[in-house]
């Protein structure tokens, strides 16, 4: 006897409906046996109803400008309007495409004279640029934000900034340190040790290299004490720029095998980051006069 066609539809919703009770028992007994599968790797600034989902790229670069900013002694103003001009030109990610020939995070132009494009997509390169060029900008910390960036930009509609000016003011606020322990990033770490040299290295390429004076004091590295003989940086910043040290070692975290920072009372984990920063054991955390310790 042939099926009509509701028979056939109601068979068909038979089998769909097996093949979920099935692909929910599998889930639910790899849930039973492994516990729930972590995350995607992701980060976020700011909490509760002012939260800033970011992905690691995106937060990554937020981190560098603001590093750039406390390397250069810049107000936090200047990197609201940074901010602004890079959400409005990239979404605050690395382009290496454009209108015509622009590129990076605020899509300047090599043809313009910002640079190549090879220096224009590294982000503390084309960082620099952006912030010489705001800095000749008359009162530029007292202009609106979007007019402060079309002074920089020259676009085609620089009131476009604007709208991006109250989120750029949120995400200054927390990658300087303005908001303490507002920045944070999860993943799952894999195991071995983390990449301390080349963190170091990166961290003085965002910075500028150590010194008294400098925002980086000086780096030392050593056994953790833990039981598992891992190793850890301490990171000697400037206290008033110790926090945006500390949010950028959580958004390069893993790319250097970071699975642990502590600053100020206060410790991060990778692998439950995305509950944010916890307070931490007096003893062991990082100082508040400046002490970042990574690992």
């Amino acid at each position: 006897m042939r099926a009509t066609p509701l028979r056939r539809r109601a068979i068909a919703g038979a089998a769909l409906l097996l093949v979920v009770l099935a692909g929910y028992a599998a889930w639910s007994g790899y849930r039973h046996l492994f516990g729930p599968a972590p995350p995607p790797p992701g980060c976020q600034a700011g909490t509760g109803d002012q939260a800033v989902p970011l992905d690691t790229g995106q937060a990554g670069i937020a981190a560098t400008i603001a590093g750039v900013a406390a390397r250069h002694e810049l107000p936090r103003r200047a990197v609201t309007v940074a901010y602004a001009a890079a959400m409005q030109e990239s979404k605050l990610q690395d382009l290496d495409y454009g209108d015509r020939d622009s590129v990076g995070i605020f899509q300047q132009r090599p043809s313009q004279g910002w640079g190549t494009a090879a220096e224009l997509t590294d982000p503390v390169y084309a960082t620099t640029k952006f912030f010489a060029a705001l800095v000749r900008v008359p009162g530029y910390a007292t202009l609106p934000v979007d007019a402060a960036a079309q002074a920089v930009q020259h676009s085609a509609d620089g009131s476009a900034y604007a709208q991006y000016a109250y989120l750029a003011a949120l995400l200054a606020d927390d990658f300087t340190g303005a908001a303490p322990h507002a920045v944070s990033c999860w993943y799952a770490p894999a195991a071995g040790r983390a990449d301390l040299a080349g963190a170091v290295r990166g961290l003085a390429g965002t910075f500028g290299d150590q010194g008294r004076t400098a925002v980086l004091v000086r780096v030392t590295t050593g056994r953790s004490g833990q039981d598992n003989g891992g190793s850890v940086a301490d990171v000697h910043a400037q206290p008033d720029a110790a926090w945006t040290v500390a949010s950028w070692l959580v958004t390069h975290a893993q790319q250097y095998g970071i699975s642990e920072v502590r600053y100020a009372g206060y410790v991060w984990h990778a692998a439950d980051g995305s509950m944010g920063w916890q307070r931490a054991d007096a003893r062991r955390d990082g100082l508040a006069d400046g002490t970042v310790v990574a690992g």
